[in-house]
């Protein structure tokens, strides 16, 4: 189990992002389906993050060629792809993600727009990592053929959604630790292919929880929860000081 700690982001402030990404923990995660992350905050935040030299992820909307391509271009070093129903989804999003012969990505990289270099392609599909999600039916149903398609790098659970999927709560899936229950298949299904299994966790409660179900690559918190972590801090230190 590979212990990564990462902050999963909705911001498209950049100065925000850079402040995090700084911050010490191991990654972050920028979310394009459900974050404020369109193609321009995209760029401006991926030109700020390489040039910081702060490793990043980007979630994008769907399986979609044009935008895990995009994603990739801005320097992220993986794509998070959500809505994935079966090993056909994963299959096209391993593709999207490298470039041929192993793959049917676009050239188009955004660094030297910036003065900077672009990877070779071989050393861009060697460094790249496709993180396929597992929070729907069909996923969890394929995940074994998910797990060994050629360019899947990780099986990252979507908690929330795959419990509204299988029509239980987020309690009830980490509290089934059963040999045949959601969380163990999706690890026994990565173990056996030699790839990573992560999780968005976003509080470190929950992800106690997920490590105890043998996932590591987590996203321990959000921008918005470490906000509010520190505003409550803050008062908290006045309270006690009597200001």
């Amino acid at each position: 189990m590979e212990d990564s700690r990462g902050i999963w982001t909705m911001t498209a402030d950049t100065d925000l992002l850079l402040r995090l990404a700084g911050s010490g923990f191991d990654w972050l995660a920028l979310d394009a389906q459900h974050g404020a992350l369109d193609r321009a905050a995209l760029h401006a935040a991926g030109r700020a993050l390489t040039a910081a030299h702060r490793p990043f992820l980007v979630r994008v909307p769907a399986v979609d060629a044009a935008w895990i391509g995009v994603a990739l271009d801005a320097g992220a070093h993986g794509v998070v792809v959500p809505s994935v129903t079966g090993a056909a989804d994963a299959e096209r999003a391993a593709l999207a993600a490298r470039y041929p012969p192993l793959g049917e990505r676009s050239w188009g990289p955004w660094s030297p727009m910036w003065g900077a270099d672009a990877p070779d392609t071989g050393t861009a599909n060697e460094l790249v990592r496709c993180w396929v999600m597992v929070e729907t039916v069909g996923a969890l149903d394929e995940v074994e053929a998910i797990a060994g398609t050629p360019g899947v790098d990780g099986l990252f659970v979507g908690p929330l959604d795959l419990a509204l999927a299988l029509g239980t709560s987020v309690d009830a899936l980490l509290d089934d630790d059963s040999p045949d229950g959601p969380l163990a298949r999706v690890v026994a299904a990565a173990g056996r292919q030699g790839i990573l299994v992560g999780a968005f966790a976003g509080t470190p409660a929950v992800a106690a929880r997920l490590r105890a179900h043998g996932i590591g690559f987590l996203a321990v918190t959000t921008d918005a929860g470490l906000v509010a972590a520190g505003a409550r801090a803050v008062l908290d230190e006045l309270g006690a000081g009597g200001t």
